[in-house]
């Protein structure tokens, strides 16, 4: 045997082998083989002896077959580096003929032989010789029967014998594995689950441990945790008289493992088989360190072990099983958390879409909010509204949210938009409350005024039809589709709290409600790092005092009518300081443009007028005075603030008496204030001096002593570039990366899912910006305005509080710039808290 060969290499504990050379698989047998478990003999190929036969390049199959002695039975499996890449399915029985089929008759019994000799034929017609399955669909049953049949089947198709000499048979197997690897729609697969366009296919040969024949004889698999659930409990199945994986087909024929009231097992049949199968997958997990699936074969009561793969799991699973591990001692707790992919915690905090559903699916869009719902389509937030009050769930249907959708969405179990990126307004809000979204989904033809929707196939829904949102891939699937329920069990608190020992970067929530507040708390956030006011002001009962603030003539009118809104402000501050219990709380000062909060159609017009007793002429002339060619960029955020100083006046006036009524139930509140869409030292000094006059004001007038910091949000280039000069006023700079990444680009974020998946599948953009921070030019900007304003103040704190902030590579990016806290939605906290735990693991590890 060629056994110093470093291609073709028989598996002995010392043998020179390597994941990266010859596959998982084959690492993993070399690793049994070193626990002195009962393996068959086993050969390696390497990928480059896999692509030296692919290439018509055959090694010696005498000296290859040697090893196995003298009328070999033998399997073949695939070895790729990762197993999730695929490959060709396994070939069993390489070696019988005619000759060892008369031997096998003798040892086991002709039905037996017959058997294992028509499996071997069935298989190697249909994925070696690739003949048409058709031809063998009228074998029989019987195993004597149905082989002459297949025998004379295949003769008559290939115009020449079976081939009787296991060297010419194990070639041809070798050979038609090898190029099936390297097909074009091969790669194509490999591709679409992630592998390189050159993965390497490495084969094992393995002895064939007989699941056929006299005594108990059989074959299955066994694990001791749930692939769901990550319990610890004994899962698998057997099936006597079988080989491969057939056990995991089902059937009336296949036995439980462990005594289990539904039916018979493998425990009562063979008891000494079951209790050895325990042992050895114990050991499997303690020395290899990893949950493992052993795939076994019992030949006359005797257990071989053929192979063992890491346990297949979702994410819940994945980290009940990390947890599990560090807890018995086998894995450090650091290494727990890097067993865990921290985006796939959206699958424990969310409903999802069962994997193993059926689905079928009307279109697709982008993935702006995990979790799955379905519902009834409704076209507006009236709607949603009415929905919700009789108690049926409902998916609320726009073109594009708006800020007056908000109590639609809230009603809603899921946000279907035709436009819309990463970071528009229902992706956003969508994610800030945990509702489940598509945006972007351009190819379905929305029809507004006929309440319908035509789907890309010609499919076309109405208003009531049920449909099921999947936010987490970005589909919209027909009907009612099966979900699986959330889960936030022992074990994810568990690795919650150990992440929350390691890292060194604090996590902060955006958090617009109570609600959201709450959420936000309950994930361990550390306090909020954006509170955006504006939407507490579309509730009902504001909705109209906002209108007639607007509509007011002189800033003595704006102010009696803002009194009005003052103690609605205060309560929603003051609830969001008790809920915080303590933890900072960053409120942005009002940011959108007026315009938003006025109606733009006719009817709305009209109600207008008649809520504010006004002519329809008056209403519809300040509406359109209003209105702005580009309104993102216009009278908005601290312009607002300097040229209609009055809403400021009364927010900063809310957030000092809320800090006074909650400080006087717990510890002290430091609320901090944050002014929007800076671009100018002097912005900064004029809304600076009357703040610090209201907060003057209020002590004067209760009394009681607090303090709160200043800060600005930089979400303009120029914010980036004077950093130095704005830094010296304020306590915080807090990088707004999804107005900062919109300007930076010259890109709007709600229209650039029209053509961001082109742009990135013609490589313009590694990805979509909005959803992964451009750390060449965004990242510059942010770089720039951190060095700048620590140089200028020291104490400055720097965090992110964009939709990037919860998104792990914009963590790394954070952590190396020195910023002290990332803030994102509050379902994204978790996924934040680990990612950032990971940064700092990686860093001690080197």
């Amino acid at each position: 045997m060629q056994q110093d060969e470093k291609n073709i290499t028989l598996i002995t504990p010392d043998a020179q082998m390597h994941a990266a050379t010859h596959g998982g698989r084959a690492k993993c047998l070399q690793r049994l083989v070193r626990l002195d478990l009962p393996v068959p003999r086993t050969i390696a190929l390497s990928f480059d002896a896999v692509h030296s036969i692919a290439a018509g390049d055959m090694p010696d199959m005498k000296a290859l077959l040697a090893p196995f002695g003298d009328a070999p039975l033998l399997c073949v499996r695939p070895s790729s580096e990762d197993p999730d890449w695929g490959g060709p399915g396994a070939i069993l029985n390489i070696g019988i003929n005619d000759a060892t089929y008369v031997d096998l008759s003798d040892k086991l019994g002709e039905v037996a032989a017959a058997e294992i000799y028509l499996r071997f034929v069935q298989s190697y017609a249909i994925h070696v010789a690739r003949l048409d399955p058709d031809i063998l669909d009228d074998v029989s049953s019987d195993p004597k029967l149905g082989l002459s049949q297949a025998l004379r089947a295949y003769e008559a198709e290939t115009e020449e014998e079976f081939p009787q000499d296991p060297a010419v048979q194990l070639a041809e197997v070798l050979r038609s594995m090898a190029r099936a690897w390297e097909g074009t729609t091969a790669r194509l697969l490999r591709q679409a689950k992630g592998a390189p366009a050159d993965a390497g296919l490495g084969l094992v040969v393995q002895e064939l441990a007989l699941g056929l024949g006299q005594g108990e004889c059989g074959s299955g698999v066994i694990q001791l945790v749930n692939s769901q659930t990550g319990e610890r409990k004994i899962t698998g199945r057997y099936l006597s008289q079988s080989q491969g994986r057939e056990a995991l087909r089902g059937g009336a024929d296949s036995l439980y493992l462990e005594r289990d009231p539904r039916g018979p097992s493998l425990e009562e049949l063979a008891p000494e088989a079951f209790e050895a199968l325990k042992s050895y997958t114990a050991m499997m997990r303690e020395k290899l360190r990893e949950e493992m699936q052993a795939e076994f074969t019992i030949e006359n009561g005797k257990v071989f072990l053929l192979d063992g793969l890491r346990v297949a799991r979702n994410a819940r699973a994945a980290v009940g099983i990390a947890v599990s591990l560090a807890e018995d001692g086998i894995i450090s707790r650091e290494e727990a958390l890097m067993r865990v992919e921290p985006r796939a915690l959206n699958e424990l905090l969310h409903r999802q879409v069962d994997p193993e559903a059926p689905r079928d699916v009307l279109a697709r869009g982008i993935a702006a909010s995990p979790g799955a719902a379905s519902g009834r389509i409704v076209f507006s937030a009236a709607e949603a509204q009415a929905s919700q009050a009789r108690g049926e769930a409902c998916i609320l249907v726009r073109r594009e949210t708006s800020p007056e959708d908000i109590r639609g969405m809230h009603a809603a179990v899921a946000v279907l938009t035709e436009r819309g990126g990463m970071t528009s307004h229902a992706a956003v809000i969508g994610r800030g409350i945990g509702l489940p979204c598509v945006v972007g989904a351009s190819d379905i033809h929305f029809q507004a005024r006929r309440n319908q929707l035509t789907m890309p196939d010609g499919r076309v829904l109405k208003a009531g039809d049920v449909i099921t949102i999947d936010g987490t891939n970005g589909l919209v699937l027909a009907g009612e589709t099966p979900l699986l329920e959330a889960a936030r069990d022992a074990s994810f608190q568990t690795l919650m709290s150990w992440a929350d020992g390691v890292r060194d970067i604090a996590v902060r929530a955006n958090a617009d409600t109570p609600a959201d507040a709450e959420v936000a708390r309950n994930f361990k956030a550390r306090g909020i790092g954006l509170c955006r006011t504006e939407h507490m002001f579309f509730e009902e009962d504001r909705l109209t005092v906002m209108r007639e603030m607007i509509f007011a003539d002189s800033s003595k009118d704006r102010a009696a009518v803002l009194e009005r809104l003052l103690p609605m402000q205060r309560a929603d501050f003051t609830d969001l300081f008790r809920i915080m219990q303590g933890k900072p709380v960053c409120i942005r000062l009002f940011d959108p443009p007026l315009h938003e909060f006025l109606p733009t159609d006719r009817a709305g017009h009209l109600q207008l007028a008649e809520a504010l007793d006004l002519p329809l002429s008056d209403v519809t002339r300040r509406v359109e005075a209003l209105s702005e060619y580009n309104p993102m960029l216009g009278m908005r955020g601290v312009r607002l603030g300097i040229t209609v100083p009055e809403i400021y006046d009364m927010q900063a006036r809310a957030i000092f008496e809320a800090t006074i009524e909650a400080s006087k139930e717990g510890a002290p509140v430091v609320p901090e204030v944050m002014i929007p869409l800076v671009s100018a030292r002097r912005e900064v000094e004029l809304v600076k001096t009357r703040i610090d006059a209201v907060a003057a004001a209020v002590r004067n007038e209760t009394g009681r002593e607090f303090t709160y910091r200043l800060g600005v949000m930089v979400e303009t280039p120029r914010a980036a570039l004077r950093a130095g000069d704005i830094a010296p006023l304020v306590s915080f700079l807090s990088f707004g990366t999804n107005d900062l990444t919109q300007m930076t680009y010259g890109l709007s974020r709600d229209d650039a899912g029209r053509f961001m998946s082109d742009y990135v599948k013609q490589g313009v953009y590694p990805e979509d910006p909005f959803h992964t921070l451009d750390i060449d030019g965004v990242g510059e900007l942010l770089k720039i305005g951190a060095e700048r304003g620590r140089a200028a103040n020291p104490d400055v704190v720097l965090s992110i509080c964009g939709e990037h902030g919860g998104n792990p590579e914009s963590i790394a990016f954070c952590r190396d710039a020195g910023f002290d806290y990332v803030s994102c939605s509050p379902f994204r906290v978790p996924v934040a808290r680990l990612a950032a735990a990971q940064l700092t693991v990686k860093d001690k590890i080197g």
